[in-house]
């Protein structure tokens, strides 16, 4: 088995400042954020998590018959996967605005470009490099999530039923942290490595992306939650 998740950490490490950089996690940690701001982050969480499913089922199409043990992986990821986006349209509703139109509206150009450069990554490139956008959107959750839920509920003193999607997706998790470990050390394909690395690096700048464009604004195609 090699150590390629601690090569792959090493890597990207300058990369996650990015994310961390961006000023709307900053304004979270520090608890400088209004639940307008935090509904904009969940609706656009909203337009990138659906497709989890589907890319991962993509994902695992597209697998050569060396990868059947990363397939089988796949298929657990699916199942623990299925459904959250509707924990974020929970979690938009707990914050007072109407799931529907949540569901019904359309993500920021970043959201767009992030998720469509998913499947073009699995599609036209190497399917296995699809695992450098579950380091870095997991990755980054295990990290500041927890955090960044305590100061946003802090700040504006929403009930925990607005915290789905963060507090399950926080440093609680870590079960998820060893599997991803595990599966990236099996990986040995000097190529396939190569992908990995390269899509995480490009996905920090692509959630990056994601996070320094969410404005209030966004909120338009909302409407407030019928009371």
């Amino acid at each position: 088995m090699s150590n390629f998740h601690q090569q792959l950490q090493q890597a990207t490490c300058s990369d996650r400042d990015y994310i961390t950089g961006a000023p709307i996690i900053q304004q979270a940690l520090a608890g400088d954020i209004t639940t307008e701001l935090y509904a904009a982050f969940l609706l656009q969480a909203y337009h990138h998590v659906r497709h989890t499913t589907p890319l991962l089922m993509a994902c695992g199409g597209k697998l050569g018959a060396d990868y059947e043990w990363l397939r089988n992986a796949v298929a657990e990821y699916i199942e623990e996967e299925l459904g959250h986006q509707e924990w974020v349209l929970n979690d938009i509703a707990a914050a007072g605005f109407d799931r529907d139109s949540a569901r019904q509206s359309t993500p920021n150009a970043a959201t767009e470009l992030m998720v469509s450069y998913a499947y073009d990554t699995i599609a036209r490139g190497n399917p296995v490099a699809f695992f450098g956008m579950v380091q870095v959107l997991e990755g980054t959750s295990v990290r500041i999530a927890d955090a960044a839920a305590e100061a946003i509920q802090a700040a504006t003193g929403l009930p925990n039923q607005a915290f789905s999607y963060l507090r399950s997706h926080g440093a609680l998790d870590q079960d998820h942290v060893k599997f991803f470990a595990d599966l990236m050390n099996k990986i040995e394909c000097r190529k396939d490595q190569a992908a990995v690395i390269h899509a995480a690096k490009m996905f920090y700048q692509l959630y990056g992306n994601v996070f320094r464009s969410i404005a209030v604004s966004q909120l338009q195609a909302l409407t407030p939650r019928a009371a």
